[in-house]
């Protein structure tokens, strides 16, 4: 049995068995006897490196047994192994060579959060999003056919993931190209079945093995030779295997499903992937884990436990946190619960992002109005367009990283129709440590192209909750994007009053006592830096508000009484908010010079958010270097 522990180790275990598997070719060396005190090893240097750096924890610690497993009975990398979302693809960096770079994990030219296929060669396939491995692995059996290689192709996925629309797709496709592939479910929710424990496991280890597939083959040539013999054989142990496991789902899909069994038992799980590995055609394998194994804490609470901020070092300094007020996230949240207190027909849409988007309040208060799809982003947005259909006011609370998945639903089902929905988009911009496969980058270029959609850019926290009651009130559909974490700390007023569609605000008047008149039009939170930069060029500042519509009469104006303009977004510059005005200007025939700053023509690797902004360009020495730049040009 896996050993528990109840504290996260501050310093580096003793980990003897661990320290002899650094790579799958040394963890097939082992013994079997020897892989249970490896889990617990494993288990304790996850811990250990996960505290240093922060980073997702309970989802690795599910499946220490699972990844041993995999790399002992598969020949990894000539295998191809493909992790769903990546969360739990901890253990699988320490086991492929990485554990000594641990320390740098989704930290700037460190180790990404996530399987990434330029890391590694037993990163076969570059995940972040959900639902993806099963496709993906189905690619790569078939090429491996085409080609006519030899290798083995499983993809790991939780039932979470298993709830999009993508994953079924792939599960329908699998069987009618007949390929040779594994599917592991690792279900730690519980979700699907709990016939777990000893009969269970037995069964799935006489349904796998090659003796019960012999028999089957052997009988199906006997008894297809008599009429209709063969059908009623196979009707009877498909009742029979119905009765006793839960996977007539996908048997009836096409797939040979065993399971479900307990994904912490090694021996288990070893003797049932030798026996599957070599089977022909689609094989399923569900297993049962529990996220957060091992750590008591993460066992108790573990959407708590899902991810940890690295701790401080014992006996080293505190890192003064600094006082803030809620994060954006907490203010929708908060005027979700009001507007649904001031409007019945509100109803909150989310895919699976309950905690992420903060909608636990609004779920408690008004389950009734509440709607968790799963990670299904394109029946999410659908969904709100029937609604809106018959009258309802659906708010869909994204991320913009995901919204991405749901595009066409978003054009066809929403914005065609011109239904009343709004898009309340958090995680615009760069989020740091996970990466570009996290990062909204694109929003606004996609968002703004499409007619009739209400496209807002708050720089505070008030202006974000205005925009909110903006975007409700809206007769079709409209988004509002804004950031993760905190902002400057705007007092927010309580009511629920509404902005003026398309109107900016020039927050700071420029002198123009230099001789070279600079406006700087600011779409979103980098406003703060925009005044500090005002400040040093004695420069306009406008918050903009509004991508679309855009605000063309102060536009106009700015242009008329200013040398250089200067767009500001932390959004893609192609297509993005400055696209807009420079599209406006040339449009007016009015030339003017204009500087276009925001994320560049290239995915910004993982690091703190304050690094990725200055590699951009973003923070306040960057704009202000790069207006100085283009004033020496003029």
């Amino acid at each position: 049995m896996p050993k528990t522990f109840h504290e996260i180790p501050r310093v580096r275990p003793a980990t003897p068995v661990l320290d002899r598997a650094a790579t799958p070719e040394q963890l097939r060396r082992l013994g079997e006897a020897e892989l249970e005190e490896l889990a617990n090893e494993l288990r304790q240097d996850l811990l250990y490196s996960v505290g240093r750096t922060g980073g997702h924890f309970g989802a690795g610690l599910g499946v220490i047994e699972l990844t041993i497993a995999l790399h002992y009975v598969y020949d990894t990398p000539k295998d191809r192994l493909v992790w769903d979302v990546g969360h739990q693809a901890y253990p699988h960096k320490i086991l492929t060579g990485r554990r000594e770079q641990m320390g740098s994990l989704r930290q700037k030219d460190g180790l990404a959060a996530f399987p990434r296929r330029s890391e590694s060669d037993y990163d076969t396939f570059g995940v972040g999003h959900s639902s993806t491995s099963i496709s993906a692995a189905l690619g790569m059996a078939i090429a491996a056919r085409l080609q006519g290689k030899k290798r083995k192709s499983i993809a790991v996925i939780g039932d979470g993931a298993l709830t999009a629309g993508m994953a079924f797709e792939a599960l329908n496709h699998a069987p009618e190209v007949g390929a040779d592939m594994l599917v592991v479910l690792n279900d730690n929710d519980m979700s699907i079945s709990r016939n777990v424990g000893g009969l269970s496991n037995y069964l799935a280890k006489i349904l796998s093995s090659r003796t019960y597939s012999s028999m089957r083959e052997g009988s199906k040539k006997v008894l297809s030779r008599l009429p209709g013999a063969w059908e009623i054989a196979r009707r009877t142990e498909e009742y029979a295997k119905g009765m006793l496991v839960p996977g007539t789902l996908f048997e009836e899909l096409g797939w040979n499903y065993i399971g479900p069994i307990d994904g912490h038992d090694l021996p288990t799980l070893i003797a049932t992937l030798r026996n599957m590995r070599d089977l022909p055609g689609p094989q399923f394998l569900h297993v049962v884990t529990k996220k957060g194994k091992g750590f008591a804490p993460a066992e108790v609470d573990p959407i708590t436990w899902h991810a940890i901020s690295k701790l401080e070092p014992v006996g080293g300094p505190v890192t003064p946190k600094k006082p803030s007020g809620p994060k954006y996230s907490n203010v929708f949240g908060q005027w979700l619960c009001d507007m649904a207190a001031a409007d019945p027909r509100l109803t909150g849409i989310t895919p699976a992002m309950k905690e992420g988007s903060d909608l636990i309040d609004f779920s408690e208060r008004y389950p009734d109005r509440y709607f968790d799809v799963a990670i299904a982003e394109q029946h999410a947005v659908t969904l709100a367009a029937g609604m809106a259909c018959e009258g309802a006011k659906p708010v869909v609370a994204i991320y913009s990283t995901f919204l991405q998945r749901a595009y066409d639903q978003l054009i066809h089902d929403v914005a065609v129709q011109n239904l009343d929905v709004l898009f309340a988009i958090d995680r615009a911009g760069l989020v740091g440590e996970d990466g570009p496969t996290h990062a909204g980058s694109f929003d606004l270029s996609y968002l703004r192209c499409i007619p009739g959609m209400l496209v807002m850019t708050p720089s505070d926290e008030n202006e974000m909750r205005r925009m909110l009651t903006t975007g409700y009130h809206f007769d079709g559909p409209a988004a509002v994007r804004y950031p993760r974490g905190t902002g400057p700390n705007a007092t927010i007023e309580p009511g629920l009053d509404p902005l003026e569609i398309g109107k900016g605000v020039v927050r700071r008047q420029g002198s123009n006592g230099s001789g070279r008149p600079v406006a700087l039009l600011v779409f979103g939170v980098q406003l703060v830096e925009a005044l500090q930069v005002g400040e040093a060029l004695d420069a306009t500042v406008v918050d903009m508000r509004f991508v679309k519509p855009l605000d063309e009469a102060l536009v106009r104006q700015i242009a008329d009484d200013h040398e250089l303009l200067v767009t500001i977004e932390e959004n893609s510059i192609m297509g993005g908010a400055g696209s807009a005005v420079g599209e406006f200007l040339a449009a007016e025939n009015l030339q003017k010079p204009i500087l276009h700053l925001g994320l560049p023509d290239y995915y910004v690797e993982h690091a703190k958010p304050s690094e990725m902004l200055k590699e951009c360009g973003l923070d306040a020495a960057g704009i202000e270097a790069a207006i100085r730049t283009r004033l020496a040009q003029l």
